[in-house]
C-alpha cells in the first residue's frame, strides 16, 4: 500500500545527537520543512518548489475501502481529514522538530491554544501544578479559572527559584513544573536544567514558553524541557499577520499530547501555516536584527536620567543574566524599562501617546517597534513587584535606531514637563 500522493512519511527521522548539540544555523532555518519532491509539472516531470503550496482541504476522498482503512490508521501523517492536517501544515511541523531538536510537533489557533491544551494534556483533576510568577497573563488566568474548575492546584513559583527552592515545592501529587523564560514583563531568566532536575526526580513533565527566545536562540529540549511552545504569532510568523501556536515535544511526551489535542479539535488553517513557513525562513536574519537594534536602544535608554533599570537580559546588571549567557545564544528585541521614582502614569501616557515610530498595542515580535505602558503588581504572588516607577515594555523592531532614539528622546522630553 502507498500513500495517497504528496503525503510524507508516518514518522519524522530523528535528530543526530550532534545535531541536537548545535545551534541551528542559517542554512537550517532555510532548508528545514522544505518540500523534497513536488507536484507533476510541465510536460509530467515532477518539480521540486521552494515553497510547499498552501493545500486547503476538509474531506479526502478515497479509492477504495482498503486505502480509507490505512488512512483511518495512519492518521498522523497521512491524508485522512483536513483537521488533521496537509502538506502546508507537515511542512512546518518538519521545519520546527528539526530546529528544535524534538521527537514531533503540532500546531495551534494560537500561542495560548498551545499552552492550555499541553496543561491539559499532562494534569488531571487533584493534580498540583508549578507555576512561574512571570508567567503570561493569559496562562495565569486560565491556572486559576479552568485549572482550578477541574481540580488542579497551582502554586506560583519565584522565578529565580534555586534547584533547592524548587525541591521544597513539589509535592507528591505534581504532575508538572511550567517554565517561561525570560519571564513576561519583567524578564528574569530562568535556570531551566536545574529546574528540570529536580522536577524529573519527582515525575513531573517540563513544559517551557520559548516564545522570547525562539529555536535560534534558546533550545529548551536540550536542558531537560519534555515540550517546548512557541507563540509563533510572535518572531515565528514574523509579520503580525497571523495567529499560531507550536509545540515540540520529546518522544516520551508524544501520544499523550498528540491524543488531547486531537481530541480537543485543535487544528490550524493551512494559510496562516504558510505565512509561519514563509516567516520562518527570515528568522536569522530578522532574529540578528531584533537583537541588536535591540541592545542599541537599550543602551541608550539605560543611560537616560529618568530611568531607574532596564529590564533586558543581556545587560550584565540584570538578575539571571549569568543564566541566560550560559544558555542562550542571543537576545530578541522585547525588554522593559523601570522609570524613576516620581514619575506617574500621567507622565508615561504624555511620553507615549506622541510617539511616532512606536506602535502601541499587544503582541510583539513582528517587523514594526512597539510600546505599551504595563503594570505588573495584580498579576504577582510568589514575588510582589515592588519598583519605584511605571514599567514600559519596549519592542524594537526592524527599523532604523537612530530615528527609533531620536522619536524616544522626544517622549522624554514631554514625560518630563508639568502635567
Amino acid at each position: 500500500m502507498t500513500l495517497p500522493p504528496f503525503g510524507p512519511p508516518a514518522t519524522v527521522p530523528a535528530m543526530s545527537d550532534d545535531a541536537k548539540k548545535s545551534p541551528p544555523k542559517d542554512t537550517a532555518i532555510t532548508n528545514a520543512g522544505r518540500p523534497k519532491s513536488g507536484a507533476t509539472g510541465y510536460r509530467g516531470r515532477d518539480k521540486e518548489m521552494v515553497n510547499t503550496p498552501v493545500y486547503r482541504a476538509s474531506t479526502i476522498l478515497y479509492d477504495s475501502v482498503e486505502d480509507l482503512q490505512f488512512a483511518t490508521k495512519h492518521k498522523n501523517r497521512n491524508f485522512y481529514y483536513g483537521r488533521r492536517g496537509t502538506p502546508t501544515q507537515w511542512s512546518l511541523r518538519d521545519a520546527m522538530v528539526e530546529l528544535d531538536g524534538g521527537h514531533d510537533a503540532l500546531l495551534h489557533p494560537s500561542g495560548l491554544a498551545a499552552i492550555t491544551t499541553a496543561l491539559y494534556a499532562f494534569c488531571r483533576a487533584g493534580d498540583h501544578i508549578l507555576m512561574p510568577d512571570t508567567a503570561y497573563e493569559p496562562t495565569r488566568i486560565f491556572c486559576n479559572i479552568a485549572l482550578r474548575k477541574i481540580g488542579v492546584e497551582t502554586t506560583f513559583y519565584d522565578p529565580l527559584i534555586t534547584a533547592e527552592g524548587m525541591e521544597s515545592l513539589m509535592q507528591e501529587n505534581t504532575s508538572v513544573v511550567f517554565v517561561e523564560t525570560p519571564g513576561s514583563l519583567t524578564f528574569e531568566v530562568s535556570d531551566l536544567p536545574a529546574i528540570a532536575r529536580v522536577a524529573k526526580k519527582h515525575g513531573a513533565k517540563v513544559l517551557v514558553d520559548n516564545t522570547w527566545g525562539t529555536p535560534l536562540f534558546f533550545r529548551p529540549l536540550e536542558h531537560g524541557a519534555d515540550m517546548v511552545i512557541h507563540a509563533a504569532t510572535k518572531y515565528i510568523v514574523g509579520h503580525s499577520d497571523a495567529m499560531l501556536g507550536i509545540t515540540v515535544c520529546n518522544e516520551a511526551s508524544w501520544d499523550v499530547f498528540q491524543r488531547q489535542s486531537f481530541v480537543m479539535g485543535q487544528a490550524v488553517a493551512p494559510d496562516d501555516a504558510y505565512l509561519a513557513s514563509r516567516g520562518l525562513r527570515t528568522l536569522a536574519v530578522r532574529m540578528r536584527q531584533h537583537e541588536e537594534n535591540g541592545l542599541k536602544v537599550a543602551n541608550w535608554l539605560a543611560g537616560r536620567p529618568e530611568v531607574d533599570h532596564v529590564r533586558h537580559p543581556a545587560l550584565e546588571s540584570f538578575p539571571g543574566h549569568d543564566v541566560w549567557k550560559r544558555d542562550f545564544d542571543g537576545a530578541s528585541g522585547l525588554f522593559s524599562i523601570v522609570l524613576k521614582e516620581g514619575y506617574t502614569d500621567d507622565n508615561v501616557t504624555a511620553m507615549v501617546d506622541d510617539l511616532q515610530l512606536f506602535g502601541m498595542g499587544y503582541s510583539w515580535g513582528g517587523f514594526e517597534s512597539l510600546v505599551l505602558p504595563a503594570d505588573p503588581t495584580g498579576e504577582r504572588t510568589a514575588v510582589p513587584w515592588d519598583a519605584p516607577g511605571p514599567l514600559i515594555r519596549f519592542h524594537i523592531g526592524l527599523e532604523d535606531t537612530d530615528d527609533l532614539i531620536a522619536d524616544l528622546d522626544a517622549g522624554f522630553e514631554r514625560l518630563g514637563k508639568e502635567i
